[in-house]
């Protein structure tokens, strides 16, 4: 039998685990809003109409923070048409995704549902078809307390207090062809810049992301990273990262294998941030949002065949595998080891677009496969993650390289006193042994060993049958003596093995 190792010790910190690391999205696409968190009439809605069946799995997943409204849809948004009374709003043909926008949710009734579901808002504004002007009229209308035009008019919408939105994304993927009004780099920095500073000057306490480049495979990548923050370095506080993989080959192995990759555009993208930093003898450190991440294809060829103009179609509806969920596992395994500059992360998206909850417009709701990894990185990988420096045997790929069988990272939570090691096992066909190196965590026990595995990498979790692809406990499979755990790790399973301070 094959084995891996690692040593834990609290002086392999990485860096302090923001709680946004496991954010997720919400954008006016497909069945994410209208059908997803909204539906009006469904049996489980409340009196604004926002299904809490959702709402209760949004908490479960323990989300701190929700992007919205896009996504490239916010490229061609008028932030006015969704605020106001619902008998005035404006119908429009949303471009991006070629659908009616009715725009019945818009900026005050997301608010509304956020504190529902215990979370935050992070604010798009349109840097596409618009500009500095309504991108500051949007802080003032959210942010500011009264007694302006803007603010005047949220009052008059019925919301006395601020809303207080801390976050805002300068836009949207605008290196991208497919994004109305793209613009080249010099174009987006010097009208990101502009719209930070007075998004800044009318609400100092913001934090502003830039748009990166729209995936690490953009012809323009890294050079855009560069040219934008030459720009908007000293007005920005993350630039943005976003990436989706799939398994177009059904190669199960390169499928793995694709963290691999996330992995070395984090660090690119830090590098570069890095070089401008110096190349401004700047004292700010820039921070990574990677705010859009998922696995995306299944659903690619369904997609095609919608017709045009229709009101909340089924987009982008992968139903998720078991391995996929292994590759979210595998990717979040990677953003908490460059949790030292990777500050927010947004799964894209939250319900029914590529998401981890789908629900039956008028009927019922399920958790996916991929659920089940995130929902354990968000309530279990708090605090500071610790680089393992795990040793483990390999498997050759032609992109890659050489890729370890087993991954893995740790938490150290001082609040309850609790480690959290999450490792995923890309072996095939027979287990492995994981053992680590815990003696300088004097005195801590294991307390549960949490398995997601399945026979079959293309099983689904469906409404008819939600239960099939479920974690179960591990417990008997690992043991802690003197310092030294020993767990036998499933082949192609997700594992998370917690450990807190004895109290005895």
């Amino acid at each position: 039998m094959k084995t891996a190792t690692f040593i834990a010790h609290p002086e392999f910190e990485v860096g302090a685990v923001d709680p946004r690391l496991f954010g997720s999205f919400i954008e006016n696409l497909g069945r994410a809003v209208y059908g997803g968190v909204y539906e009006p009439g469904h049996p489980s809605a409340d009196d604004q109409g926002f299904r809490q069946d959702v709402i209760e799995l949004v908490r479960e997943l323990n989300v701190p923070i929700v992007r919205y409204p896009g996504g490239n849809f916010v490229s061609g948004y008028n932030w006015e048409d969704g605020v106001g009374p619902l008998a005035d709003r404006p119908r429009r043909l949303e471009l991006a995704w070629r659908t009616i926008e009715t725009n019945a949710v818009g900026t005050n009734e997301f608010v509304d549902w956020a504190r529902k579901a215990n979370t935050e808002v992070m604010m798009a504004v349109n840097l596409g078809t618009r500009g500095a002007d309504a991108a500051r009229n949007l802080v003032e209308y959210c942010n500011h307390p009264g007694g302006t035009a803007w603010s005047d008019l949220r009052v008059k919408h019925g919301y006395k207090d601020p809303h207080k939105i801390k976050t805002w994304c300068l836009g949207n993927e605008m290196d991208g062809p497919w994004q109305i009004c793209s613009k080249t780099a010099e174009e987006y920095g010097r009208a990101a810049a502009e719209a930070g500073k007075l998004m800044k000057w009318v609400d100092p306490t913001i934090e502003l992301v830039a748009c990166g480049s729209s995936s690490s495979n953009m012809p323009s990548f890294p050079a855009w990273e560069s040219t934008v923050l030459d720009h908007t370095y000293e007005h920005v506080d993350f630039i943005s990262l976003h990436q989706y993989y799939g398994n177009k080959d059904n190669s199960l192995p390169s499928f793995l294998a694709r963290s691999v990759d996330m992995e070395r555009f984090i660090k690119t993208v830090t590098s570069t941030c890095d070089f401008v930093k110096a190349k401004k003898r700047s004292k700010k450190t820039m921070n990574l949002s990677f705010d859009e991440w998922n696995v995306w294809f299944h659903s690619n060829n369904a997609d095609a065949e919608l017709a045009p103009w229709q009101i909340a179609p089924p987009q982008l509806e992968d139903i998720y595998t078991f391995e996929d969920a292994l590759v979210v596992g595998l990717m979040l395994i990677a953003l908490l080891r460059n949790a030292d500059r990777v500050k927010m992360g947004c799964l894209a998206q939250l319900v029914n677009v590529i998401a981890p909850i789908m629900t039956v417009n008028g009927g019922g709701i399920w958790r996916q496969t991929i659920f089940y990894p995130f929902a354990h990185a968000s309530q279990y990988g708090r605090g500071v993650a610790l680089d393992l420096r795990i040793q483990s045997p390999a498997y050759e790929t032609t992109d890659l390289g050489d890729i370890p069988y087993i991954d893995a990272v740790a938490t150290m939570n001082p609040e309850d006193e609790s480690i959290s090691i999450f490792a995923v096992s890309r072996a095939q066909g027979e287990p492995f042994t994981l053992e680590g190196d815990l003696r300088s965590f004097a005195g801590y026990e294991v307390t549960d060993h949490i398995v997601l595995a399945h026979s079959d990498p293309k099983a689904t979790n469906t409404l008819a049958n939600p239960d099939n692809v479920v974690p179960h406990c591990g417990c008997s499979n690992t043991r802690f003596e003197d310092g030294r755990l020993t767990s036998l790790l499933t082949p192609l399973s997700w594992n998370v093995i917690r450990l807190e301070k004895s109290r005895k």
